[in-house]
């Protein structure tokens, strides 16, 4: 069975009287344990199926498995505990809780989840932030830290609840080349010890070439689907 599936997804968005096709109909299967980008034009949908795969929006026509279940047609409240418990979010600007220290950002995550005692809950953390390189910075607020470490801090937070999908949309932007590609080696290895599933939305090299899977969107439809190995 089939990690994520999509079936014919279709998006319309209405602005006033005129429809505007983000997405033509998409066919996607994705398995466990895919290191997969996506990669175009700007306006050329990715952002809109990244937000389709993670539950952030709902499509106008088709069909969305996730893990076996159909995520396409289920409420609000139905569609954040889908996020809460399967999928893990990276995104361009870190995203984090600027009041908050880097452990406590990740802490936050996994205790929406998971209710183990104060003890193990820490053990996690600590074990996910020193894996993404930031021991002994576990009390710096954001704006204590450089902008890689505030992505690997976003790294662990979506890490950190070992979700079965992660989503990432254009996670080294606002990255030098060497720090980039530092964070997205982390998440190899990731990808390699955990099998966690990332699907990417990039135009950096740094992660493409790492990736088994290329996916290029043009004018909201696949136009090729190339697989590395």
């Amino acid at each position: 069975m089939a990690l994520l599936e999509l079936k014919k997804v279709k998006k319309v968005y209405r602005q006033g009287k005129i429809e505007v096709p983000a997405l033509r109909g998409i066919d996607l299967t994705v398995e466990q344990g895919e290191f997969t980008t996506i990669f175009g034009p700007s306006g050329s949908g990715k952002t809109t199926l990244l937000n389709m795969i993670g539950c952030l929006d709902t499509p106008t026509e088709g069909e969305i498995k996730l893990n076996g279940n159909k995520v396409s047609k289920l409420s609000q409240k139905q569609l954040a505990m889908v996020r809460r418990y399967n999928i893990g979010f990276i995104f361009q600007a870190y995203n984090l809780i600027p009041v908050l220290t880097a452990y406590e950002n990740v802490e936050f995550a996994i205790r929406l989840i998971d209710h183990s005692k104060e003890l193990q809950i820490k053990e996690k953390v600590l074990k996910i932030l020193e894996e993404v390189g930031l021991k002994g910075l576990e009390n710096r607020r954001p704006n204590e830290l450089s902008g890689g470490e505030q992505q690997r801090v976003a790294v662990a937070r979506a890490l950190v609840k070992e979700p079965k999908i992660v989503l990432a949309d254009e996670p080294t932007a606002n990255l030098d080349s060497k720090t980039a590609a530092d964070v997205v080696k982390i998440m190899i290895k990731m990808n390699k010890e955990l099998g966690t599933t990332f699907i990417f939305s990039t135009h950096d090299p740094a992660v493409m070439k790492y990736a088994n899977r290329y996916i290029n969107l043009k004018d909201g439809m696949i136009s090729t689907d190339e697989r590395r190995g």
